[in-house]
């Protein structure tokens, strides 16, 4: 763990392999090139550098190799000499030479192998003292300490609460662990991949996205179909669907679609296609025989996913006059509904905020 750097006196004899320093300086031409120098005079051999924007100037970061038997108080001094502040002095391991992009991605790939391990992930990331997991209702994220303690909110309802006594957190940092803790929680979710569903009768159900090679089991899911349910999808009385409705209900225009597949055979499907006033239009079909079945609830929820990753949080669908169906599918999505004012037969659909 990193320790706060120590400000007495005495001489310090043992001396790590490298320190990390950070300085704050005012960004004017030749200011690190001066303090490169001053490091020469006092035989620290420079290994590593970053840049970290801060309000009225920047914080250098720099892994250094110091002189054999070089005080701490020695190297701050001179910093303080060019009219700049060393802000902190650490122990620096071997990983802190990796360059912070590459770190940060190597970082997110341990935490896509295993989710569990996203504290300790975020704690080496931001080379924080602790990260602990608690409830988001305790996290309390305007507590930040002066900057030494930060919170990251996670969709499961939990946040993660990183506290660096060293040094207080910069701006850059909190965005770079934001951006992991992002696509982190976006992997977890797997939007653009497909999904399997988890069902007591061990059945092997998929969801994933449609192409236009399906279309040929998209027909026989039609051809499967009551004239009820296709009634209650398209709103007419159809049987079969042309070859050129099959390639748009699997590739709609600035949408998407969503199959369910059972071996070999689609036995639902379904659409989301955004609008221009910021909402999705939706729609779903499923075969009889796997109605009541949770495969409409799954797919709506999916639905929900890729909606809540392109921005989305409205949905809306036409239903048919007194049909109960989909406002009971949407609720137990978990998603609030309501109908249009306007149009009746128009339902709404809000994802949890």
């Amino acid at each position: 763990m990193p320790q706060p750097v120590r400000t007495v006196a005495a001489e310090e004899t043992a001396v790590p392999s490298a320190w990390r320093v950070r300085i704050r300086m005012h960004d004017h031409p030749g200011t690190l090139a001066r303090i490169a120098i001053r490091l020469a005079d006092l035989e620290c051999n420079i290994l590593g550098l970053s840049v970290l924007p801060v309000p009225g100037g920047v914080l250098d970061e720099i892994v250094l190799r110091p002189a054999t038997g070089l005080p701490r108080r020695h190297l701050v001094d001179a910093i303080r000499a060019e009219g700049c502040e060393c802000t902190a002095i650490i122990d620096a391991d071997v990983h802190e030479l990796v360059d912070p992009s590459a770190s940060t991605l190597l970082a997110a790939r341990r935490a896509v192998d295993d989710p569990a391990r996203l504290a300790d992930v975020l704690k080496d990331v931001l080379a924080a003292d602790v990260v602990t997991l608690v409830p988001a209702v305790e996290a309390n994220p305007a507590r930040t300490e002066s900057g030494h303690r930060a919170v990251f909110a996670l969709p499961d309802g939990s946040a993660l609460v990183a506290r660096r006594q060293w040094a207080p957190f910069v701006q850059l940092e909190l965005t770079r662990a934001e951006a992991l803790v992002t696509l982190l929680a976006a992997a977890a979710r797997n939007a653009a991949g497909p999904v399997v569903l988890d069902r007591p009768d061990g059945a092997a159900i998929v969801l994933r996205k449609g192409v236009p090679g399906d279309a040929d089991a998209v027909a026989e899911l039609h051809r499967r179909c009551s004239m009820a349910t296709l009634f209650r999808r398209y709103h007419t009385g159809v049987r079969t669907v042309p070859r050129r409705r099959l390639h748009r209900l699997l590739v709609p225009p600035r949408g998407t679609s969503v199959l369910a597949v059972f071996g070999r055979e689609v036995i639902g499907l379904a659409q989301l296609i955004p609008m221009n006033s910021g909402g999705a239009e939706i729609s779903l079909l499923v075969e009889d025989d796997w109605q009541r079945q949770g495969i409409g609830t799954a797919l709506l929820k999916r639905l929900a996913v890729l909606a809540e990753a392109q921005g989305i949080t409205e949905l809306s669908a036409d239903c048919l006059a007194g049909d109960d169906v989909l406002p009971r599918t949407a609720a137990r999505a978990g998603l609030r509904t309501e109908h249009s004012i306007e149009d009746g037969a128009r339902l709404r659909m809000f994802l949890p905020a």
